[in-house]
């Protein structure tokens, strides 16, 4: 696959002098599909990286078979702390900017930073119709998918929107795969979590409904552990927006550590699900889990990854892990599925649990990573994809 992007924009806000960017990697049918996140120090590579990996997760979830037909890849990335008085305008602003790009062929939506709504308002302030409109020549009936669309988002379960809670589940059920296929009991089975936003704080949930036991979440604050297990429908309902727990909420018995403290702690599983590059060279013989599983996006260096394959730890990674997300919104667009929970959930285990069987299979076949099982499998759907509806 070419590392080389299709169009790579870069824009600076007269306002702030904040800069933004676009990267999109490859289009199909003319739209390249990808999520805007905003954070202090957001790169120009770092969105290059994001944007690459769209595409892969849009070749991997493609099915001949099924009516949402795969796009290509794309991010975008504003350099902001989101949490910044000044955060709103400069994305506003930025979409503004971006604005023939998102009308034509890049379609976007919450990421790392920034929630669905937020994006929403911004984009209706800056004069777009949503930030999802390229796709919609696409639909064989566009009133009748965005309808759908719209009915999903206003699913909830128990307190949770559906949208928030699709890519969580299909992190659980990647982790759930990789257990029953090594052997191993959900029941004991401890869990870390970095992030205890939209993605950590949703796989926190499925997992410990699946029996398994979270013995630690990380947020801004710092690291909570329960060596027994945490209240995970506690801390979820102790969450503001920015997925930071109230301490107020926490049981006898929880203990608070440093922030890096989730990636020593005795458990299994370690599941990173908040920045890129969390996990370095210099954290790789302090953790002691049997998996990494990537929930957050570009989280494990390649350097600590080659580390931890000759230690035995496998890292799962992000481009098959948290692809449910993106690929929940076109299942839902296209109709594939209906705005119904349960209905989406049965989608999302089935379709993830096929996906890293198969990667799993490959790099057993292979002898090699589960990354390179996934980049060997979207190498061979890519030519696919591109015989069938072109290169853009």
């Amino acid at each position: 696959m070419s590392t080389a992007p299709l169009l790579s924009v870069t824009w600076s806000d007269h306002v702030t002098g904040r800069r933004g960017h676009l990267v999109v990697d490859r289009l199909v049918r003319g739209v390249a599909s990808g999520g805007l996140r905003m954070r202090e120090g957001c790169t120009l590579e770092e969105v290059a990286g994001l944007a690459r990996g769209m595409t892969m997760k849009e070749a991997l979830h493609y099915d001949p078979t099924g009516r949402y037909v795969p796009l290509g890849g794309a991010k975008g990335g504003i350099d902001c702390d989101p949490r910044s008085p000044e955060a709103y305008g400069v994305l506003v602003r930025y979409l503004r900017a971006m604005r023939p790009y998102i009308e034509r062929c890049w379609t976007t939506g919450e990421d790392l930073g920034l929630s669905q709504d937020l994006v929403d308002r911004a984009a209706a302030e800056a004069g777009l119709v949503s930030s999802i409109q390229a796709v919609y020549p696409l639909l064989d009936d566009e009133t009748q998918a965005r309808t759908r669309l719209a009915e999903a988002f206003g699913v909830e379960v128990d307190g949770i929107g559906l949208d928030e809670l699709a890519g969580g589940c299909g992190v659980a059920e990647s982790v759930l795969v990789a257990l029953d296929r090594a052997g191993l009991s959900r029941a004991g089975t401890r869990v870390a979590v970095q992030g205890f936003g939209t993605m950590g704080g949703a796989t926190a949930r499925f997992l410990a409904r699946a029996g398994l036991s979270m013995v630690a979440v990380a947020d801004v604050k710092g690291t909570i552990t329960h060596r027994d297990g945490l209240d995970v429908e506690a801390l979820l309902a102790a969450r503001d927006p920015y997925g930071t727990v109230d301490r107020g909420a926490l049981r006898p018995g929880d203990s608070e550590e440093p922030g890096d403290a989730w990636l020593a702690v005795d458990a299994e599983v370690l599941v990173p699900a908040a920045v890129s590059y969390a996990i370095g060279v210099d954290a790789v013989e302090r953790i002691r889990a049997r998996w990494i599983v990537e929930a957050a996006n570009m989280p494990v260096l390649p350097e600590a990854e080659a580390l931890l394959a000759a230690r035995g730890i496998t890292v799962l990674p992000d481009v098959v892990v948290n692809s449910a997300t993106n690929a929940w919104w076109w299942w839902t667009l296209f109709g594939d599925i209906g705005a119904d929970a349960d209905e989406a959930f049965a989608h999302i285990r089935g379709a993830m649990r096929a996906l890293v069987g198969r990667m799993l299979d490959r790099a057993e076949e292979d002898c090699s990573t589960p990354r390179a099982a996934a980049h060997a499998l979207v190498e061979e759907r890519l030519p696919e994809i591109a015989e069938r509806y072109g290169w853009y």
